[in-house]
């Protein structure tokens, strides 16, 4: 599908707005996305939205959204000898998951550059993965339409779940932070430490109260993950979030990989107990204003969310290698790469599987050939097979589904489920 064709249809689906309860985020693309996908194949420049996100901007040094696992997993590990440290153009953007002066996973709570597919100019020399057209996402989809891309992992993080309209507890003026400041926290991030949690695990029943999931509605982002699913290419949705926003948007769990955690199972800290709890069972307590504790030895119950100073769960190691040696596109979307080990698993693909990243910012990027994305071919005659869509991650997908002529499918899927989820509230 043409760009033509892509905004033709954008246009035809303008003021189809569904909502649930008059709130989240409408299920069709917005005025706004259609006039930005008009720019979305121009070419870069010095002035241009590109540059300017390389740029610090002091509106989005805030701390922000803080549910999201780049917050409560586990810690960040400094880098190893000889890899690259973050640039202060990049650390404007995002900084460390832990400690009293992280940035969070990027400034989700500021406008988003206008949407753009960057087009690199290559060095000669270079070879490049994708056929000639007129944008790089329009070369990914037609290696997804030809049956080149069957075996697609997503890779997800804060971003995606931003139009969801999850509350930031780190912002000073909501209703969530301000209910928090009385528990006098050493540090916003204090919150998923293991160790304050089993001094203090008050502030953290506090904030799951308001963040539990069922009381959002998973974005055109989770969306395109689950036609990606009805369409049997999705490998592996891994996710750094602990919304549960993938299951909610009926995505199979068995195709998820949750990263940091979820909410959706909880276990006794006690170490000789360990009893499992359901997500209902803890809701019921939480919504009671009581802290879970476990029937059998009086020890806390904490939801299966991976705090600073715990491991990953094992799910992620038992299924990364055989995943990634499967994979043969990987797309990344709304994530700072910053948290390992889940940042470097963008390298564990084969070296000619192309990788696509969807940010409000280049990420991931690194001096040593062969790690992390070379978007520019910076490495002279090395297989040029990363794409970068600068913007919105629900306008991003809306655009690439566009060109893989699944946009009317994408809108539906969203729309069928909010007219569902109403259904169920009128009951």
């Amino acid at each position: 599908m043409d760009q033509g064709e892509v905004i033709a249809d954008l246009a035809q689906l303008l003021g189809e707005s569904l909502t649930l309860d008059e709130a989240r985020v409408s299920a069709s693309v917005s005025k706004e996305t259609a006039a930005k996908v008009h720019d979305a194949h121009v070419a870069p420049t010095k002035d241009g939205p590109i540059a300017n996100m390389e740029t610090k901007d002091a509106s989005r040094d805030a701390d922000c959204d803080g549910l999201y696992a780049d917050n409560a997993a586990a810690a960040v590990v400094p880098p190893s000898p000889g890899s690259d440290e973050v640039s202060d153009s990049e650390d404007s953007y995002a900084g460390s998951s832990s400690g009293s002066d992280s940035d969070d996973d990027l400034a989700w709570s500021g406008p988003p550059p206008p949407l753009q597919v960057y087009s690199p100019l290559l060095p000669a020399g270079a070879t490049s993965l994708f056929a000639a057209s007129d944008s790089l996402l329009e070369a990914i989809a037609d290696m997804v339409v030809t049956g080149k891309a069957k075996n697609v992992i997503v890779m997800a993080g804060a971003g995606i779940s931003t139009d969801a309209g999850i509350p930031d507890f780190r912002s000073p003026g909501t209703g969530l932070y301000d209910n928090l400041q009385k528990f006098n926290l050493p540090h916003p991030e204090a919150i998923f430490s293991i160790d304050y949690f089993r001094r203090n695990p008050k502030p953290f029943y506090v904030l799951a109260k308001e963040l539990y999931p069922g009381q959002y509605v998973p974005t055109q982002s989770h969306f395109f993950v689950k036609l990606l699913e009805q369409k049997g290419l999705l490998l592996r949705h891994y996710t750094q979030n602990i919304d549960c926003l993938e299951r909610a948007a009926g995505i199979d769990p068995e195709l998820i990989v949750e990263a940091h955690g979820s909410f959706h199972t909880a276990h006794c800290i006690g170490r000789k107990c360990r009893q499992e709890y359901s997500q209902a069972w803890v809701k019921e307590h939480i919504f009671r204003d009581e802290i879970p504790r476990c029937s059998s030895c009086d020890s806390l119950v904490k939801p299966d969310i991976t705090f600073f100073g715990e491991g990953l769960p094992s799910r992620f190691f038992e299924l990364l290698v055989e995943d990634f040696a499967k994979c043969d596109l990987l797309i990344v979307m709304g994530t700072s790469l910053l948290v390992q080990p889940f940042a470097s698993i963008i390298d564990h693909v084969g070296p000619h599987v192309p990788r696509l990243l969807i940010n409000r910012m280049r990420v991931g990027e690194s001096k040593a050939p062969g790690a992390g994305f070379d978007f520019d071919g910076r490495f002279g005659k090395s297989l040029h097979r990363d794409a970068f869509v600068a913007g919105d991650s629900d306008e991003a997908c809306a655009l690439f589904a566009g060109h893989l002529g699944w946009l009317d499918e994408l809108v539906e899927l969203r729309a069928s489920h909010i007219a569902k989820q109403g259904l169920d509230l009128a009951k």
